[in-house]
């Protein structure tokens, strides 16, 4: 409590409370209603015009804080004209928040659909703009419904769609704005940076985004990278070996479970009982790091990962249920063979692992946006983590009718059972009063036994889980009306709207029941959000135990003794302000454990990150031309080509020249013979060349031979060898680096152990990572030099071969994947070397871009 009070008291100082950043919007929301009158004289082609005016105005140099409120009154009036709707003055100050790149915090019901319109248009005019959903039926949804005002006024908008052809994707990013998911959206930008030619490319500029839900995906679907795999061959029999031999561990004797961070490791007895199973002598030898994994990974799928909660199987398929929004991922897979251990778990067929062949986290995607902002109704309680990762500041925008939901006290209860009894108790109650309720569950496996219980009292209910998700709109279209009853996971949680039916109002509104406490206080605040909308009436109340799992893990050592100190009887009810203190710290604790686990994601990705970049930069400049196309490479792109060949000439030049003649060693040990030889392979060469030449002079010949033979080259096989060469250039890169993230998967893998040492896994995996990125580049610089070069090199005649999407998947890693357990290993005796003084023009990039330094910091400019 004293931290916030400080924290606000620096705020207040510096001019950065919620109040003083709402005044400061007043200026200019009190100039947009000045507006109103004037715009509304208009006719709809004096509206145009004037947008096309400003407009204009944009792209001639005019900034957007200057033209925002005029913008920002048409889009107001265009609204009302074609579809009915006028924003509210606490929209337009949203809306004024997301164009600064801010998040604005609103509550449910105060129409962030229509927000969106506002940034959108204005930044629309200067660029390309993505308004981003948490899924399909939301995008499509905001696309039809929004579309009219921007078509008013000139703007195109495209809509992305699973299933969707590469040509209807690229169609839709060549509109002015477009609507899609944050994985459509993520997933395009690998693809993009794995076609061989330009015109394959759909995404085109990441100018402006909006997010909707942005607290749901860049926070809780931060820890899952987005992955593209492709299949990987591995005998499939050994998971049904494990699965089967894991069903003989005892909990606590062979192996044991850490709750909190969902940690499984093996004990003594373990380990002994898997060495005697398997018939090998030693579980921790390198050459049983693969049975060491699959044994725990096996363990993980019986214990750690529940049907009906963390997945169902449906169709033959374990299908993923999503933690936050209780929806199923078909198209996701868990990494690492947690997957197949699941379909041994439940005696599917196996399906076949996959290889990472790209990978991105949503945090750095949403980070190459040039602007980027987001609506949420629950962001203030992650706003520390908004600012340090994304520069992204929260401002809690006011209701437009004061909020009439009542806020009851939890009633906490021994045993799940007792608070069950008490919610269908209370349902029937309501019932009878024609109340509408909505209860709102973590799991499919508790919505069915609340379901289970209000069969048995004979009231009328809808089910709204991830086994009944095609019936979502037309149930949550019906559990504001009279009477009504809704049990629900987290599905109802999000970008759903609840309208009261006739009367209901009078009644008292919609009841909103928790089944328990999330360990996100977000996520309880959305399940409470959706009553009280735009001014309803309604209420809301959370139903605990001493059985859920956060009260369990995370708050029991706490809570159960104040429930002994208050008497409490198994089936009574307690509601004790010092119970509701304690599990709002319990969720805190969890809160801060998740922010510390992103964190730590976002520090690896980073590493990755740097060389992602470097090596989607190199694919760019070297992107084919469209099969067929009369289009021309042009003669800056030819230098760019030319400049890169004779740099990695220059690398190989050198490393020949080491190999054979090294600075320091005695002359009579250099092996001049041996370095002709290598150099033979790209034209005649002796090695009397060499006689007398000193390092230098042998690296300025070698290079010399190298650029001869590029000569050669280029006149034999005419003007078809820039192709050639860029083609690959391409396929080399895209080679070497599936091969680089398939080491680092394993590089991740050992990495943990540094900490038994006490050294930091970070630092070791920064150094270690590094050192694997250079010597990746340089074996993918020599195998480029030495096929461009090959005299044998010929051009086929035959058509081109052509990349196939149909074994990619996009991959689910599992968020709670335990630290690693087997040892690093070094890769090719690797070490990294400590930067203390000026790079040499030659030397990688200490940022660690992978480049060199004259390629990267030291360019000159």
């Amino acid at each position: 409590m004293a931290i916030e009070t400080i924290r606000h008291a620096v705020d207040y100082m510096l001019g950065q409370t919620n109040t003083q950043q709402l005044k400061r919007y007043e200026k200019e929301l009190q100039a947009v209603n000045a507006l109103a009158d004037e715009v509304k004289s208009l006719s709809d082609d004096g509206l145009r015009e004037r947008a096309d005016a400003v407009l204009h105005r944009l792209r001639d140099g005019t900034s957007r804080q200057d033209a925002r409120v005029e913008v920002y009154a048409l889009v107001r009036e265009v609204a009302e004209r074609t579809v009915a709707m006028r924003p509210f003055d606490v929209q337009i100050v949203g809306a004024l928040a997301l164009d600064d790149r801010r998040i604005a915090e609103m509550q449910t019901g105060e129409g962030k659909t229509l927000v969106a319109t506002l940034p959108a248009t204005l930044n629309a005019f200067v660029g390309k703009v993505h308004v981003v959903t948490v899924n399909d039926y939301l995008a499509r949804r905001d696309r039809e419904w929004m579309g009219p005002i921007y078509e008013f006024l000139g703007l195109n908008v495209g809509l992305l769609q699973d299933g969707m052809d590469p040509a209807d994707r690229k169609t839709a990013y060549a509109a002015d704005i477009t609507y899609g998911t944050n994985n459509q959206f993520g997933f395009d930008y690998l693809r993009d940076n794995m076609v061989l030619t330009h015109d394959r490319k759909v995404q085109g500029p990441l100018d402006f985004a909006i997010v909707d839900e942005i607290d749901n995906i860049l926070v809780d679907e931060a820890r899952t990278p987005l992955i593209i795999s492709g299949s990987a061959a591995e005998a499939l029999d050994r998971y049904r070996k494990f699965a089967s031999l894991s069903r003989r561990f005892r909990e606590d004797i062979d192996f044991e479970i850490d709750e909190e961070s969902r940690r499984l490791t093996l004990t003594d007895a373990g380990i002994h009982k898997a060495e005697q199973a398997l018939s090998i002598e030693n579980l921790f030898s390198p050459e049983q790091t693969e049975t060491l994994h699959h044994i725990e990974t096996a363990l993980r799928a019986l214990h750690l990962f529940h049907k009906e909660q963390h997945y169902i199987v449906k169709d033959g398929r374990v299908m993923i249920v999503d933690d936050f929004t209780g929806r199923l991922m078909p198209d996701r897979r868990y990494s690492d063979g947690l997957h197949q251990a699941l379909e041994a778990k439940e005696g599917l067929r196996i399906q076949r692992e996959t290889q990472t062949l790209a990978q991105i986290t949503l945090q750095h995607y949403f980070q190459l946006y040039r602007g980027l902002c987001g609506m949420t109704g629950t962001a203030k309680t992650e706003e520390d983590e908004f600012k340090q990762i994304y520069a992204l500041p929260v401002l809690v925008v006011p209701t437009n009718r004061t909020l009439r939901r009542e806020a009851l006290p939890d009633r906490i209860f021994r045993t799940q059972k007792a608070a069950f009894n008490a919610i269908a108790d209370e349902v029937a109650t309501l019932h009878e009063q024609g109340r509408p309720v909505l209860i709102g569950t973590n799991s499919i496996e508790k919505s069915e036994r609340l379901a289970a219980l209000l069969k048995a009292r004979k009231l009328p209910h809808h089910v709204l889980n991830a086994k009944y998700h095609e019936q979502e709109a037309e149930i949550v279209a019906d559990a504001g009306q009279h009477s009504a009853i809704t049990v629900a996971t987290n599905m109802a949680g999000r970008g759903t709207d609840i309208k009261l039916g006739d009367g209901v109002a009078d009644l008292g509104g919609l009841h909103v029941i928790g089944g328990q406490r999330h360990e996100s206080r977000r996520i309880d605040n959305q399940l409470l959000g959706r009553s009280g909308r735009q001014g309803d009436p309604g209420s809301s109340q959370f139903y605990l135990s001493m059985e859920d799992d956060l009260l369990r893990i995370f708050g029991g050592d706490r809570i159960a003794p104040l429930m002994d100190r208050l008497g409490m009887e198994e089936g009574e009810a307690i509601e004790h302000d010092l119970l509701t203190g304690a599990i709002r710290r319990a969720q805190k604790r969890v809160e801060g454990r998740n922010f510390e686990i992103r964190k730590r994601l976002l520090e690896y990705d980073l590493v990755l990150s740097k060389q992602r970049e470097a090596v989607y930069a190199l694919r760019d400049r070297f992107l084919l031309p469209p099969p067929g196309s009369e289009e021309s490479l042009g003669t800056e792109a030819e230098a760019d080509l030319e400049e890169y060949l004779h740099d990695l000439f220059e690398e190989l030049a050198e490393n020949l020249v080491g190999e054979h003649a090294a600075a320091g060693r005695p002359l009579d040990e250099w092996n001049l013979g041996g370095l002709a030889h290598e150099l033979s392979t790209y034209g005649p060469i002796s090695a009397s060349l060499f006689e007398e030449a000193g390092i230098e002079e042998l690296i300025a010949l070698a290079g010399e031979h190298l650029k001869k033979a590029l000569a050669a080259q280029r006149e034999r096989l005419g003007v078809q060898f820039s192709l050639l060469a860029r083609y690959i250039i391409l396929t080399t890169i895209d080679e070497a680096w599936r091969t680089h993230l398939y080491n680092l998967d394993d590089l991740k893998g050992g990495i943990g152990w540094t900490a038994y040492g006490g050294g930091d896994p970070l630092v070791a995996f920064k150094r270690e990572s590094f050192s694997m990125f250079q010597e990746m580049l340089g074996n993918a610089a020599e195998k480029i030099v030495r096929v461009v070069l090959n005299p044998r090199l010929t051009v086929s005649s035959g058509p081109a071969p052509k990349r196939s999407d149909e074994n990619l998947r996009y991959v689910h890693p599992s968020a709670t994947s335990p630290a690693p357990k087997q040892a690093s290993k070094s890769k090719g005796g690797q070490r990294a070397v400590r930067i203390e003084k000026e790079p040499g023009r030659n030397d990688p990039c200490p940022c660690g871009s992978g480049l060199k330094y004259k390629k990267c910091c030291g360019r000159v400019t």
